[in-house]
């Protein structure tokens, strides 16, 4: 007679507000010296980060040792929400395009972006902080808008602003799905019993 024992194991997952200038990845084999998110805390063997933040975007990343859990998230019913600061005082008139859907590059193919949610912002949460320093205010303004998405097309959101004449200078992903990047300060890690209730 032979026994089936199921062994359940206990994965981890963490919060981490990503920094400018680190990618989303911890192995990275080009010969250039990259900084990785290992750098940033002491994580688990076998621990991977849910989606990814390019290396000039900063805030909200997920990161888990449970592949499962990475499928759930990446799904396309899970909202992601990202504050992006453009060159220029955005119109309210972009900001209807951008919620409408606006014609992007994607793969060498033209791709028209799915309706979304998108508003203009006048106060940021604490959690952002100033961040790197952009350029010198003798360029002209800037100003905030928040982009809620469930698709993530490469570099998205840049090339949305960017189509409707106001280019991203700053983004920082603040949501995914109910998760919020809350008063984690750039390179702070908060580990959590599970990324849903």
């Amino acid at each position: 007679m032979y026994f089936c024992f199921q062994i359940k194991t206990m994965h981890q997952h963490f919060l981490l507000h990503k920094p400018h200038g680190y990618l989303s990845q911890f192995i990275y084999e080009k010969k250039r010296r990259k900084k990785l998110l290992g750098e940033l805390y002491n994580f688990p063997e076998a621990t991977m980060a849910i989606g990814r933040l390019d290396e000039d975007s900063e805030g909200l990343l997920l990161l888990t040792t449970d592949g499962m859990m990475s499928e759930i998230v990446r799904s396309k019913t899970v909202e992601k929400e990202y504050y992006a600061q453009v060159d220029g005082l955005i119109t309210e008139a972009a900001i209807t395009q951008i919620q409408n859907g606006v014609e992007i590059g994607f793969k060498a193919i033209r791709y028209t972006t799915k309706k979304c949610e998108a508003k203009i912002i006048t106060e940021l949460p604490d959690g952002i902080g100033e961040g790197r320093r952009i350029r010198d205010e003798r360029h002209g303004p800037t100003s905030w808008v928040s982009i809620t998405l469930t698709e993530g097309k490469f570099r998205q959101v840049r090339k949305m602003t960017a189509a409707v004449g106001f280019p991203t200078l700053r983004l920082v992903r603040i949501r995914v799905g109910s998760i919020h990047l809350q008063n984690l300060k750039a390179g702070e890690v908060l580990e959590v019993e599970s990324f849903f209730k």
